[in-house]
């Protein structure tokens, strides 16, 4: 019998064991997608009903993994990356401002190739004014961007850094098995996307690389949040690129791509491009230098491998 329940649970730290909890997790968030996407379904693509869907979305995603953290990891809830201190918010602001200097560069390259022509500008089809789109688009990707970091990075690294790491396994080899096995999972997601091919799932575990790197470095994810929000709106909504095979329906820039999708990405956006993998390593390069800068150090959070059990109250 205590055979078959050290399967289920880790009784020296007095839960399930990461695979369960993981396997929770996962199942609860694919229901909240099941769930926006149903809402959506119904209630259709009108601005009021974006913008409740997706704090519906926020709620949902944020209350899943409070909810986890309180009775299934019994851990704090700030320990998925969120110590909102004033690193935090400066990591925050230098990840903002890198996403919409790689995008930039990303769309000053291939317009330097000749590839991209500016056909119009202030585009959208939402039947409101285009700074109200506009601004509608910063909601839904900052939303988008927590809700993603929280589930990919915060909660999914933490769960599989703690659960690999053991007697065989050191405390920085765990976290670089669960970073590549993470990033992997968070390209294959994107597989289903409309015009996916290989090299947009290859370049998408690439991005989840940069992604996952702040957080594997600083144990926080200010900096990918940032970076995740203005990656999505630089992309779609001012350059006009579709994001990951959406294209955008508002956008700053309108555009008119030629040349090959090899490089391009084609009509799956630059994230299916040669041209991402470029801007995507300069990404990491900035990173590492602005985690050198600010906290003096660069190495990896091997916090990221030890519980931290809630604290118990008298």
């Amino acid at each position: 019998m205590k055979k078959i329940a050290n399967i289920f649970l880790n009784a020296g730290q007095n839960r399930s064991r990461a695979g369960w909890r993981l396997s929770l997790q996962f199942v609860l968030f694919t229901a909240v997608l099941v769930g926006n996407g149903i809402f959506t379904g119904i209630f259709g693509t009108k601005p009021v009903a974006v913008i409740l869907g997706s704090l519906i979305y926020l709620t949902a995603g944020l209350g899943i993994v409070w909810l986890m953290a309180r009775f299934v990891d019994k851990r704090p809830y700030a320990d998925f990356g969120f110590h909102l201190d004033r690193h935090w918010w400066l990591d925050f602001g230098f990840g903002a401002a890198l996403g919409a200097f790689l995008l930039t560069g990303i769309f000053l390259s291939l317009r330097a190739a000749g590839w991209v022509t500016i056909i119009g500008s202030a585009i959208t089809k939402d039947n409101i004014p285009f700074i109200f789109a506009f601004l509608m688009n910063v909601i839904v990707y900052a939303i988008v961007a927590v809700n993603e970091e929280l589930t990919f990075r915060g909660y999914q690294l933490k769960n599989l850094t703690e659960g690999v790491s053991g007697k065989r396994i050191g405390p920085r080899s765990a976290i670089l098995l669960a970073f590549l096995l993470s990033s992997a999972f968070f390209g294959f997601a994107h597989l289903g996307n409309e015009n996916a091919t290989a090299l947009s799932t290859i370049n998408i575990v690439i991005i989840g690389f940069v992604l996952a790197l702040p957080y594997l470095l600083t144990g926080e994810l200010g900096l990918s949040i940032g970076f995740h929000l203005t990656w999505n709106l630089f992309e779609g909504t001012v350059y006009g690129f579709p994001v990951s095979g959406i294209t955008p329906t508002t956008h700053l820039l309108s555009i008119q791509q030629s040349g090959p999708d090899l490089w391009t990405g084609g009509a799956f956006g630059p994230e299916a491009g040669l041209i991402c993998i470029i801007w995507t390593l300069i990404g990491c390069i900035l990173i590492i230098g602005w985690v050198k800068w600010l906290r003096k150090q660069v190495r990896l959070h091997l916090q990221l491998a030890t519980y931290m059990p809630l604290p118990t109250s008298n």
